[in-house]
């Protein structure tokens, strides 16, 4: 047999030898496996079905195909309720064999002990050709140079690495080195305004729609505008007020009352010391009150 074979340039997808001499996969389900394996970013959302349909592998030939690709351990399933309390499937379609635990790893944003990519996985996209959104003419840089911004804001950094950490939670909030640090400007502002990094966690993973996050970059983007927080405000403390000065004490005066001669400061126009009236108030209390009391009468024999 002859063959003629010339590495494609661009538009291509990396096939393991594993799935494609995999001796108990049918050629639908290594066909299905490569199809979503080469799938852009974003069109992961959909069941496996529905890319089987596309494919032309429906019915009885997709329940085969589901069952191989389940048994050799490269599709797995998880049904749990939402938000809202609707029962809803997780798929996993891996281009490698992983047990239920290396599964779970992935699913829960860790990486599995066979260290090698899985479709389906939140993870940079490996095709030959540009992604969508670039514009025809400019230069594709697969790493691009580290803004020294971000080194010198704490604040920043902190945030890139809370924007990086959401694949952890939630799948469909994957977001690459480059798109991090583009949307770390606009969430250092959450930390600013006394928004603690947990809690901006929170209100980015949160309340999703229940059909989905399209586009992580799109959503977070507009969930950290939308939602931003009011500034704090700083209130300065006032310096404690001066006691007042602007009234002067009065000058010592000598007491007019009896005794030795001895002065003091009038609040008025006192002419006695304090004592001295005490004295006098008590002198005429005891008048007032000796007044009153009647004579003893006087008895005659």
């Amino acid at each position: 047999m002859l063959r003629h074979a010339i590495a494609p340039l661009r538009r291509y997808t990396k096939a393991s030898h594993d799935v494609v001499q995999h001796p108990r996969l049918n050629s639908d389900a290594k066909i299905l496996l490569l199809y979503v394996q080469g799938l852009p970013e974003g069109s992961t959302e959909k069941p496996l079905s529905a890319h089987a349909e596309r494919l032309g592998i429906k019915g009885r030939a997709y329940q085969k195909v589901k069952q191989l690709l389940t048994t050799c351990g490269f599709l797995h399933e998880w049904r749990h309720q939402n938000e809202r309390g609707r029962w809803v499937t997780d798929q996993l379609l891996a281009n490698v064999h992983l047990t239920t635990e290396d599964a779970a790893a992935v699913r829960d944003g860790g990486v599995p002990s066979t260290h090698m990519r899985t479709v389906g996985e939140p993870a940079p996209r490996v095709v030959g050709d540009s992604p969508s959104g670039d514009k025809n003419g400019e230069e594709n840089t697969p790493h691009p140079p580290p803004e020294t911004q971000v080194d010198a804001d704490p604040e920043r950094a902190v945030a890139e690495g809370v924007l990086l950490s959401l694949r952890q939670s939630r799948r469909e909030l994957h977001l690459g080195e480059s798109e991090a640090r583009t949307l770390s400007a606009i969430a250092a502002d959450w930390l600013r305004r006394g928004i603690s990094p947990a809690d901006l966690r929170h209100a980015l993973t949160s309340a999703l729609p229940p059909t989905g996050v399209r586009s992580a970059v799109g959503f977070l983007r507009h969930r950290l505008t939308v939602k931003m927080p009011q500034e704090r405000t700083v209130v300065h403390p006032t310096p404690q007020a001066p006691p007042q000065t602007d009234r002067l004490s009065n000058a010592l005066i000598t007491c007019e009352g009896p005794g030795p001669e001895h002065v003091f400061r009038p609040l008025a126009d006192e002419t006695h010391c304090g004592p001295c009236r005490q004295e006098q108030a008590w002198e005429a209390h005891n008048a007032k009150y000796s007044s009153l009391t009647p004579a003893p009468a006087t008895v005659t024999s």
